[in-house]
């Protein structure tokens, strides 16, 4: 197991756990959600919309984003999701701490667009086979 390969997959699990830990709430809560979304003055069918969309980003970005696989598609899915979150959310009233939190979030993602392709989940297993 190659140690930058390891590190890599560690750190992907880590920014991606608090997305996969908002999935089953949005999925369980789902009129709940609607309702807080719909609280900011956004019509209740875009808000039933827009969270559908919410959870596929974070289903299928976590996905990708953790495996490796389409590594950059998994860090744009999860960026869609969460800048206009932190907008619609954070900026009025002002939540400087979850601000904060997010753009860490944000920088994480944006360095997972920039790795290299073989760093996916099935190469940290793959037994090199010229060593």
């Amino acid at each position: 197991m190659d140690s930058k390969k390891s590190k890599s997959f560690i750190a992907r699990l880590l920014i991606s756990s608090i997305f996969i830990y908002a999935i089953p709430g949005k999925i369980i809560n789902f009129k709940r959600t609607v309702e807080v979304i719909s609280s900011k003055n956004i019509d209740p069918v875009v808000c039933t919309l827009l969270l559908v969309c919410s959870i596929f980003c974070l289903i299928f970005g976590s996905i990708f984003f953790i495996s490796g696989y389409k590594q950059k598609l998994g860090s744009i899915l999860l960026l869609i999701f969460i800048v206009p979150t932190t907008f619609l959310f954070h900026f009025f009233p002002f939540q400087i701490r979850d601000v904060l939190m997010n753009a860490g979030l944000v920088g994480g993602l944006l360095l997972g667009l920039n790795t290299e392709k073989e760093s996916a989940l099935k190469d940290l297993f793959y037994k090199q086979q010229d060593k």
